[in-house]
């Protein structure tokens, strides 16, 4: 949907970009034991640790920032991948 949309969307330029997180330490996980938290972490192949919201928030203003940006699904994952249930 980011492509057709940042497509249809250009004639008024308006960009359209889609971040796509992995596992970050949000409210969420901080619920779970610490142990669990850091097997979830050791999950991710580089960094080995949960995403920090101030790494979404880097590449949120390098998507503004940057005009050329646009019609893209943008991973933030550190590499991971999950395996379909």
């Amino acid at each position: 949907l980011t492509l057709p949309a940042a497509r249809e969307l250009a004639r008024e330029g308006i960009r359209v970009c889609t971040i796509a997180p992995g596992l970050f330490d949000t409210p969420l996980l901080a619920g779970l034991p610490e142990p669990a938290r850091v097997s979830l972490g050791q999950q991710i192949p580089f960094p080995s640790r949960l995403g920090r919201p101030t790494e979404y928030a880097a590449l949120a203003e390098h998507i503004v920032s940057n005009p050329m940006l646009n019609g893209e699904v943008i991973r933030l994952d550190g590499a991971l991948r999950m395996a379909p249930r």
